[in-house]
């Protein structure tokens, strides 16, 4: 600039100095338009003094200008207005940006995030919505808020299983889906209170549909994560309840020591195989863990909601693994069996079931004895439930089992 060489400037005398020093006023005095300080771009030299002087009163250089963040409040993509971005005309001059840029302006008010469903709740007035409810309906309605507000467990029955839509946050990537699923329903007096699927068991313990679809009348434990007061129904989380009873079971040696006697519920109930709950834990049982004797059809003697005294076999508390004995809280008929019905003996006995080509038969004690037929008769003319007669034949006492052959139908 100018002004900077001619202060640099030491060998120059007192005329030539005071000549100079008119031009530069001159140069000074001149319009914006025309001069050396109307073509700085800031590349280089130094900065007007006057705009260096305001901003530094500032607190320094101003940020450069960015769009607003929208907050997501629950609104389509669509509804969300653009941000405005202010432009100034090309010939502005220097002091007028700068008045743009100061910070006296207001500022636009930041969206207000919206409430989440846990401070919706609270901001209810229970006085008012409850003023018209019985003394059974307000307690309904108690219990389901202590739920809801200290993750207390509730217990009540699977009334039907429904296909409901709701709306379910992606895991991956955090936004809010509406889908289609089953959903337990449970009412415990007037509120429908539902369950959706994936809140039902733990990740990678699912079970298929048809089982969820027979689990009506299963007597369940489950705790509430949400409340819609003004809709009248609530939202429920199964495998919330059942990860608070396994915790529970791991630290009661006297509950999970082998030999111990427990209850379980029953889920879920197919011809070969049923779905117990047992302290939080989903265990399949067969025929076999159930009952001595052979049994036709699971259904015929087991529903869901039927509570079962049960044995516990073996507890890992690493893996959660409970295995459970239904049948050992009974004596097994076979002790004893060689003497009530000797080899030669004729009994009579139902046929409970056939296999590779056997029959079971299960006597009036509870003995199951092993059959084959008689020459004289085929498979054909006998089927599961018909009354024969049979013939003891020897005793496997290693395998703890009976055989005979039937001789006829009775």
């Amino acid at each position: 600039m100018p002004r900077k060489k001619l202060t640099e400037s030491e060998g120059l005398d007192q005329a030539t100095s005071q000549e100079q020093t008119g031009l530069t006023e001159e140069k000074m005095d001149a319009a914006p338009g025309s001069g050396e300080l109307d073509s700085w771009d800031g590349s280089a030299g130094a900065a007007p003094e006057e705009p260096a002087a305001d901003t530094a009163k500032e607190g320094g250089p101003l940020p450069p200008a960015t769009e607003t963040e929208v907050v997501d409040a629950g609104l389509p993509p669509a509804d969300i207005p653009e941000p405005q971005t202010e432009v100034l005309p090309p010939d502005a001059s220097p002091e007028a940006e700068t008045l743009s840029l100061e910070p006296e302006t207001a500022p636009s008010p930041a969206p207000v995030p919206e409430k989440s469903d846990r401070q919706a709740f609270f901001d209810l007035n229970f006085n008012e919505l409850d003023r018209d409810l019985t003394a059974e309906e307000r307690q309904e309605w108690n219990s389901i808020y202590a739920s809801y507000r200290g993750r207390s467990a509730l217990t009540g029955e699977i009334i039907g299983v429904d296909p409901l839509s709701i709306t379910v946050r992606n895991k991956q990537t955090g936004t809010m889906e509406r889908k289609t699923m089953y959903c337990a329903v449970v009412v415990l007096h007037r509120v429908r209170i539902v369950i959706p699927a994936p809140e039902m068991w733990e990740s990678g313990q699912e079970r298929p549909d048809f089982v969820f679809l027979n689990m009506s009348g299963a007597v369940i434990d489950f705790i509430v994560t949400g409340v819609d007061r003004e809709g009248g129904y609530a939202v429920a989380s199964r495998r919330m309840a059942a990860r608070a009873q396994r915790y529970y079971f791991s630290h009661r040696p006297a509950l999970h020591r082998e030999g111990s006697r427990i209850t379980c519920r029953v889920l879920s109930v197919g011809p070969r195989r049923c779905l117990v709950e047992c302290y939080g834990h989903d265990i399949n049982l067969t025929q076999r863990d159930l009952r001595y004797t052979a049994i036709p059809d699971l259904r015929n003697a087991y529903h869901p909601g039927k509570k079962l005294d049960c044995i516990v076999k073996s507890y890992d508390a690493g893996s959660a693994t409970l295995r459970i004995s239904v049948k050992e809280t009974e004596s097994n008929p076979f002790d004893g069996a060689e003497l009530r019905h000797p080899v030669g003996s004729r009994r009579r006995a139902a046929i409970a079931g056939k296999y590779g080509g056997g029959v079971f038969c299960n006597l009036p004690d509870g003995t199951v004895c092993m059959c084959s037929y008689s020459y004289q008769h085929a498979d054909s003319d006998f089927m599961v439930g018909d009354t024969v007669i049979l013939v003891v034949q020897r005793y496997d006492m290693e395998k703890r089992q009976m055989y005979g052959k039937i001789l006829s139908k009775w």
